[in-house]
Formats: C-alpha cells, sequence, structure tokens
C-alpha cells in the first residue's frame, strides 16, 4: 500500500504513463498488421547518400521530430509556472525567427542561394535576437501592463507570420548552402537536432538548479503579491520568463528552418504552440501556475509526437490529428482540475473507511 501511495506521488507518474500507452498501441498495431511487435524498439544503422551512416528507427525519428515541441516546451513551462497563463505565439514567433534568419543569409530580396550573403553565426545571432525581442514584447505586456497572458500573446500568434511575410518580401526563402543545413541534418550518425535539445535542456537544467530562479519563478506563480513582500520583483521575474520563452522559440525555428533549408513563414512552427501547451499539461505541469516539472515537460513533447507519428501509422491524416490531440487535451484537463482530483481523494478514503470497519 505504501508503494502504491508513493506511485500515486510520484511526479512523472501521468507522462509516463501516457508514454506508455502510446508504446503499447503501437505493439499492438505492428502485430495486428503481422509485422515484428517490437519494431517501434528496433534501431539500427543505415547508410544513406547524403549523410553517411546515421541512426535509423521510429524512436530515433521520434526524439528527432519532437526536437522542437521539447525546446518549445522549456520556455512553456517557465511561463505557465510564473504568469498560470500560455504563450500562444511561440509557433508564429518560430516563424518570424526563422525567416529572418534567413534574410539576412539570402540578404533581402532573394527568394533562393547557396551562398550565404552573412557569416552564418550572424544569422543565428539574428533569430536568438529577434526571439529575445519578442519575449521581451509579451513580457512588457504581462508583467508591466497586468495584460491576461493569452490575450497578451495573441498580438503576436496573428502578426508574426505576416512580419516574416514582409521581411522575406513574401517569398519562400531557400538557403541551400550546407553549413546552415547542418543544423537540421546530423553529426555523424545522431541527429543534430537531438544534440541541439540536449544542450538546451542540460543548460536550463543547471541554470534552475544552481541558481534561485527556478524558486523565484515558482514563488511568482504560486502567489505573486507575498512573493513581492519578501522582496522578489514578481514583474521583472514574469518579464524574464517570457524572454526566455521567445529565446527558446528562436532555437526551435532555427532548427525547423535548417531542416527544410528555408523560410517557410506559413508553414514553420504551425499548431505548435498547441503541441508545447498540451506537453506542459502532459507533464502534469499546473496550467495555474506555481510548481513546475521540466523533466514532465520534455516527456510530454516525447510523448506528443509519439502520438503524432502514431496516428500517421494507424492513417489518421494531418487534418484530422489535431482532433485527437484535442480529445487528449480535454481528458487532461479534467484529470488535473481541483474537482476530479478532489472526487478522488473522496472515492479513496471511503474505500479505506470501507476496508478497515471491514
Amino acid at each position: 500500500m505504501k508503494i502504491w501511495n508513493k506511485i500515486k506521488s510520484w511526479p512523472l507518474l501521468l507522462p509516463v504513463v501516457a508514454l506508455i500507452l502510446v508504446m503499447a498501441v503501437n505493439i499492438i498495431h505492428d502485430a495486428a498488421v503481422g509485422d515484428n511487435p517490437l519494431s517501434f524498439f528496433m534501431i539500427s544503422l543505415r547508410d544513406t547518400t547524403t549523410n553517411g551512416t546515421i541512426l535509423f528507427g521510429r524512436i530515433i525519428d521520434i526524439i528527432n521530430r519532437g526536437s522542437e515541441v521539447a525546446i518549445l516546451a522549456i520556455g512553456m513551462t517557465l511561463v505557465v509556472s510564473a504568469s498560470a497563463g500560455t504563450d500562444i505565439s511561440v509557433g508564429s514567433v518560430m516563424s518570424l525567427c526563422a525567416s529572418f534568419m534567413c534574410m539576412n543569409l539570402a540578404g533581402y530580396g532573394v527568394s533562393s542561394t547557396t551562398t550565404l550573403a552573412k557569416p552564418l553565426i550572424v544569422g543565428l545571432l539574428a533569430a536568438v535576437l529577434m526571439g529575445a525581442l519578442c519575449g521581451a514584447f509579451n513580457g512588457t505586456l504581462v508583467s508591466h501592463l497586468s495584460i491576461q497572458p493569452m490575450v497578451a500573446t495573441l498580438i503576436l500568434y496573428s502578426a508574426a507570420r505576416a512580419i516574416g511575410l514582409l521581411l522575406c518580401n513574401d517569398l519562400i526563402v531557400y538557403v541551400r548552402n550546407p553549413s546552415f543545413a547542418f543544423i537540421g541534418a546530423f553529426t555523424g550518425p545522431i541527429p543534430t537536432p537531438i544534440l541541439i535539445t540536449v544542450v538546451c535542456i542540460i543548460l536550463i537544467s543547471v541554470v534552475l538548479k544552481k541558481t534561485a530562479l527556478g524558486m523565484y519563478i515558482q514563488s511568482v506563480g504560486i502567489n505573486a503579491k507575498a512573493s513581492r513582500i519578501a522582496g522578489l520583483n514578481s514583474r521583472r521575474l514574469r518579464f524574464l520568463a517570457y524572454l526566455l520563452c521567445g529565446v527558446f522559440a528562436s532555437l526551435a525555428g532555427i532548427v525547423a528552418s535548417s531542416r527544410i533549408t528555408s523560410a517557410d513563414s506559413n508553414n514553420i512552427g504551425l499548431y505548435l504552440e498547441m503541441d508545447a501547451i498540451l506537453s506542459v499539461a502532459l507533464g502534469g505541469n499546473s496550467l495555474g501556475g506555481g510548481k513546475f516539472n521540466l523533466a514532465g515537460s520534455i516527456i510530454g513533447a516525447y510523448t506528443i509526437q509519439a502520438i503524432t507519428t502514431t496516428l500517421y501509422a494507424l492513417g489518421v491524416s494531418s487534418i484530422q490529428a489535431p482532433v485527437y490531440k484535442a480529445i487528449i487535451v480535454i481528458i487532461i484537463v479534467v484529470i488535473e482540475a481541483p474537482p476530479f482530483k478532489a472526487f478522488i481523494r473522496k472515492h479513496s478514503a471511503a474505500r479505506a473507511t470501507k476496508g478497515v470497519k471491514a
């Protein structure tokens, strides 16, 4: 009984169970169509003409394709914790940062190039700077003007893609340069986006553990007024959370753009804000702010990608997939709702009382 109580109180229970369920669906599907039930877990080395020998397998593909969502989930976790709200502009900010980067690398008005007009580092820094500016804009509206987070971020959700199109002169800008394509390709046999995601996770984890930033953000999310009385600058901390969210969105935009060696303003980051929010919720984090679990958000991000990959494997179209994700959101919100949790606790207490009487 004590072991079961520990399992129920484990912060990563929800994301881990969800991931196991997705794996189970894949195993059952593979067995039903006559494939090897363990093919989902198989990883092999495969020779390619463009990238040499690379790691190949469905798990590798999920971890690789889920990199952008995982990076977005880091920033979204901080925003949700600090402001009890979500940043619905991250997908559009990804697109804007990618457009600004490619415009710098190719030159304004150029639709396709194989040579860089500016050094690669300039384009990368331009993307990060644009992401920081977008995050600062959202952070100012939320922290200093006290605008509800969803309303504040709705501005860039609507405008960022249009701004990106203006920067690219209404063109899809192609940057077919090996040094740029490397970011979305492979480092040896390992996909580079996976390594970038690992670096982002390690850096933010070190910052949150070696400094008091994580505790301060949680304190502001739990009770901003009490935190302010205790000496914390709640406005500055919320601003910082949105600033970091914008920076992580720019990194996700860099990866997404490099994969396709272009800036497609209409499609880069499309609907990924929903996946990022769902990752945070699936990771066991309260959307009401306060205490957060970064590891849960990361697991949630890859679970979302696994769900997407599984839906496609089951024959669900990309148009229909958001419907199933919305159903998952509803289920998670219900599970995390205080009345539902109170009902479960009351039911468990009643069963325990009956057991004692018996």
